[in-house]
Formats: C-alpha cells, structure tokens, sequence
C-alpha cells in the first residue's frame, strides 16, 4: 500500500466502519445508487476509456465505469481493505475483468502521470485533510483534457438522513451534527467552496448542478431506524447514553421514518447532492 496522509480516516475504514460499510454494501448502494447515472453520464465515458474511481468503496461505480468503457479500464481507489476485498470479490462474482482495485490514499497516491482519461467519485472525496493537495495529485494523474466527475452532499437540511437524525437532539447529543462546512460528510456543501479548491487544484469549466434522488434506507420503519442507527455516527451517539436512552431513541427514529414509508413499507428518504464537473486543462497551464 502506498503513503497514507489521512491517517485516522485510514483507521476508521481499516475498523468497525470499513467492516460495517463492506457487511452492508447492498444497502449502502439502494441508498445511493440513484447518483449512478448522473455520476457516469457527467463523466462522458466512451469505449476505451481508462476511469479512476476515488474512494470506491465497495466497488459498484468501478464496475460500472468498466462496463462502460469495455476496450478501456477502471481502477477503484480506496483507503479501506475491508471494502476492497468486497469490490474484487464481487468484479469477480461479475466477470468483469477490466475493473481492478488498489489500496491507497488518493491525496498521496503515485499515480503514474496522464494515466487516466476521467476519474469519478459517488462520496468519496469529501474526508481529505488536504482537498487542494487531493485534487492536485488527482490532476496529474488525469491526461490533459481529461474530466473530474463527482458527487458530494450538498446542505444538511437537504438530507433526508440528516433530518431524521436530527429528530434525536432531544434524546441523543448530537453537538454539532449535521453543520455544514465542518471537516467531513459536508466538508464540499458549499458550491462557492467547491470552485475555489478545484480551481487551486488547478482544473478548469468547474460546474456544479443539484442533483436530487431518493434512496432506499429500509423495508419498514423499524428496519430503517435500525440501519441508520448503525451507521458509523448513530453508533457513536448511542454509545454516549444509557439504555433507556438509546431506546428511546429507536422509538423516536422509527416514529419519525414511519412518514416516509411508502404503501410496500419501502422507506425512501430524499438525497441533494452536488453533481461537479471540471476538466484538467488541456494546454501548460495544467497543475503539475
């Protein structure tokens, strides 16, 4: 594995929160798989392109970008192992041999110069300690011409997740959670902050569209509660409070979410992203 700069997130996705996200990949993905075709068509993949896709996760949008571009190649970047393991097992499970995956931190990766036509990223690039530095050396690794596709969530309040989490500031303490701009989840909600660090990364045609799609977070009220208070910041909350709290809490959740159920007992929470495109320019100017 190369250099790794982001070193707690590393230990995070190397720990309980890789395992959870690798366990739950299908869930994951019917949360956010609505972003797909925005993400891939924004990216203009054609036959024989050669795709990086940052922090990949468990692998779907890799694979897809291989399906995509069947002459070309993807390769599918991600800090965490567990996640890893789960994307080359499932490329496998698939037949698609154009996709593979290496472990690494995107910031500090050595990519070998130009190697890429375009790189993707469905969440992924929102947790660098230094996004001018990550979107540089993502740059370089793209052949002049070549275009940055990405989603991030955009406001908070925009999130069904976050809203429903919020429902919890009476019985979990949330502190700051769900503010924008913070380090993190919304460390790109901002479109103005967005611009500004590509632009240092040294891209150009920066745009940044809303994008909206409902994601499926569980078959009935209980079972979405549960999911969501699984994930990486429901388990820190409930670990901060007693049991009858932590019940409570579920009772809260699941009262909230059953306003979300559809007539199947599909509980579908609306997601706004950011759907950004940039170009590594095509002449000098190109960060190098």
């Amino acid at each position: 594995m190369s250099e790794i700069v982001n070193t707690e997130q590393a230990q995070a996705w190397n720990g309980s929160e890789g395992a959870h996200w690798a366990r739950a990949q299908d869930r994951w993905n019917a949360v956010n798989e609505g972003f797909n075709e925005p993400l891939l068509d924004a990216a203009g993949l054609a036959e024989g392109h050669r795709t990086l896709d940052l922090g990949c996760g468990s692998g779907q949008t890799t694979r897809l970008a291989a399906l995509r571009a069947p002459r070309g190649s993807a390769l599918g970047l991600d800090l965490s192992g567990p996640m890893l393991a789960e994307a080359r097992s499932r490329a496998a499970r698939e037949g698609i041999a154009n996709a593979a995956f290496q472990q690494g931190d995107a910031q500090a990766y050595p990519f070998e110069p130009g190697a890429f036509d375009a790189a993707i990223s469905r969440y992924g690039v929102m947790f660098f300690s230094d996004p001018e530095a990550a979107f540089q050396n993502v740059g370089r690794a793209l052949r002049p011409g070549g275009r940055l596709a990405f989603v991030c969530p955009a406001e908070p309040s925009l999130n069904g997740w976050v809203t429903a989490m919020s429902a919890l500031r009476d019985v979990l303490p949330l502190g700051d959670f769900g503010a924008p701009g913070l380090p993190g989840m919304f460390s790109l909600s901002s479109p103005d902050r967005i611009r500004a660090v590509l632009a240092a990364a040294g891209f150009s045609t920066v745009a940044v569209d809303a994008v909206e799609a409902y994601g499926v977070w569980g078959h009935g009220a209980d079972d979405a509660a549960e999911f969501l208070l699984n994930t990486g910041p429901g388990r820190h909350f409930l670990g901060q409070v007693d049991t009858a709290a932590q019940d409570r809490a579920r009772q809260v959740l699941t009262g909230h979410l059953r306003g979300h159920e559809g007539a199947d007992g599909t509980v579908r929470l609306l997601s706004t992203s950011w759907l950004v495109t940039a170009d590594r320019p095509a002449g000098p100017t190109a960060a190098s």
